[in-house]
């Protein structure tokens, strides 16, 4: 298909985000909608195509908790289009995070989500070791068990969507690569897209980029640094972005090994601890700080998958020239450090594991990650006709978003599960609270 020279709905990200908006767009506006979805590689080629694909609701904030049960509905909607397994999600803790915890169960009941919480360090290694016989983890006194969740295969749930946004009548031109916009004269609108190809008028426009939020944000001519009110002071020049290396691996074994006391397929399991955490090859102390780590059985990426505590990236202005999903790409290289510290923490947990790290393999799952000031995504609408989904790194399991982003554009009004993601939060300062957790996305 060639470019067209104009498009009412021009959807820029053929990603998670980008190809949900379109199919909920497709199906409010019915036969004859005009929506175009445009992606500078593949359909799935950036952060969407490589998450690791938990779908989970274990947030301490309690609009991120909303939204996400929103989104595990969608994902629920049609578990085989979208390659979902609902095996369910556990969150292990230990005791600085326990309040937080504790809060988030009886949110999660509030709210009608399903999940179980055990207290106290015995009970919770009894809880475990009915699930696994050969459970170790230390300095765990919760375990918030969601009965629902759990992960997608990527390509293949994008290969669904994509599916079902293509079958109600929206088009996707891939290799197409966006370099700008064009403004109305003397409006702040956006008459067209700027592409390699030519030039594309259009009445909206949606930017769903993933970790080119930066990038797309100053197109629009937005800015780089705002001010954040925090706590009755307002702190100016903050960057508006802020870039984190996410790694994550493969132990490969055969994933079917990896199954409960029962013989089923485990829930996605996430471990906090403050235990000391110990090379499984020398012995020594590799931290004795609060760490985390995340992990699944995965035929997708063909054994146990998962990943660690991202690191932040001082120099960002060095990612302009760094595309971390193209072919050329040395982002996906998880580090020697990484690579022992998560396997030793896997064995930290099973027994099973332990002698393992030899199984290590580098996964093009991770990359670099699009960070707000508060770690918290952006849903937006600016210049009157342009909706900016910037996911700051919590994208794939948000699959909801598109369905909001589409009542937005279609009914002119922000639904209530979009507010608290508002931009102007920041100058506000309505910010989302602040739990204990080890992970900047928390």
């Amino acid at each position: 298909m060639s470019l067209p020279a104009a498009s009412q709905y021009v959807v820029i990200g053929a990603g998670i985000h980008g190809l949900s908006t379109a199919w909920h767009l497709a199906r409010r506006l019915g036969e004859g909608a005009d929506i175009l979805v445009l992606d500078k590689g593949e359909i799935g080629a950036g952060a969407s195509g490589i998450a690791c694909g938990i779908v989970r609701n274990n947030y301490f904030q309690p609009a991120m908790r909303e939204l996400m049960a929103h989104s595990v509905a969608v994902w629920e909607s049609d578990a085989a289009a979208f390659s979902y397994h609902p095996v369910g999600y556990m969150q292990l803790s230990p005791a600085v995070m326990h309040a937080d915890i504790a809060a988030i169960h009886t949110q999660q009941r509030d709210i009608g989500y399903e999940s179980e919480l055990i207290e106290g360090a015995a009970d919770c290694r009894a809880y475990m070791r009915n699930l696994f016989d050969d459970w170790q983890a230390e300095g765990i006194t919760s375990v918030l068990h969601e009965k629902r969740g759990g992960y997608a295969n990527n390509q293949a749930s994008l290969a669904g969507l994509a599916g079902k946004a293509q079958d109600a009548g929206v088009k996707i031109l891939t290799g197409v690569t966006v370099t700008g916009f064009t403004f109305a004269s003397g409006s702040p609108a956006i008459t067209a897209v700027e592409t390699e190809q030519g030039t594309i008028a259009c009445d909206q426009v949606v930017v769903a980029p993933g970790p080119w939020a930066r990038d797309f944000w100053t197109m629009l001519d937005l800015p780089d640094a705002i001010t954040v009110r925090e706590g009755g002071q307002d702190h100016a020049d903050v960057p508006m972005w802020r870039f984190w290396q996410l790694e994550e691996g493969v132990l490969e074994m055969p994933p079917g090994e990896f199954r409960t006391n029962g013989g089923a397929m485990p829930p996605v399991l996430h471990v906090d601890t403050d235990a000391p955490l110990r090379s499984d090859r020398d012995g020594r102390v590799i931290t004795d700080r609060l760490w985390g780590i995340y992990y699944k059985p995965d035929f997708g990426f063909g054994g146990i998958q998962g990943g660690a505590m991202p690191y932040r990236v001082d120099s960002p202005a060095e990612t302009v020239a760094i595309d971390p999903y193209g072919p050329a790409s040395t982002e996906f290289v998880a580090s020697a450090d990484f690579a022992e510290m998560w396997c030793s923490a896997l064995a930290f947990c099973h027994k099973r594991f332990e002698g393992q790290s030899g199984r290590f393999r580098n996964e093009p799952s991770g990359g670099l990650g699009c960070f707000t000031p508060d770690s918290f995504p952006v849903f937006d609408r600016f210049r009157d006709n342009v909706f900016v989904i910037a996911d700051s790194n919590h994208g794939y399991k948000m699959i909801g978003v598109g369905a909001l982003a589409a009542q937005a554009l279609t009914e002119g009004t922000m639904p209530a599960l979009l507010r608290p993601f508002r931009f102007a939060r920041f100058a506000e300062g309505d910010l989302h609270p602040v739990s204990h957790s080890p992970f900047p996305w928390s």
